[in-house]
């Protein structure tokens, strides 16, 4: 997994029958410092932070791999 850290932004409330939706920015520590932004649909924001930092692992995982 790729360091890193994100904070998240609450676009829409999850309610008792819908997910919330978040904006979730994730950037690399040192040497991989890149910058994502994410919507994500998720019951919390500790799970869309969660998705957003495994998207952002996956991403820049994939980047890097294709650079070699």
């Amino acid at each position: 997994m790729i360091p890193c850290n994100a904070t998240v932004d609450v676009e829409k409330e999850p309610t008792a029958i819908s997910l919330g939706r978040y904006r979730v920015e994730v950037w690399g520590r040192q040497p991989h410092d890149y910058v994502r932004v994410y919507t994500i649909n998720a019951a919390s924001d500790t799970l869309a932070a969660q998705e957003g930092l495994r998207r952002f692992s996956d991403e820049i995982s994939l980047l890097l791999s294709a650079e070699e």
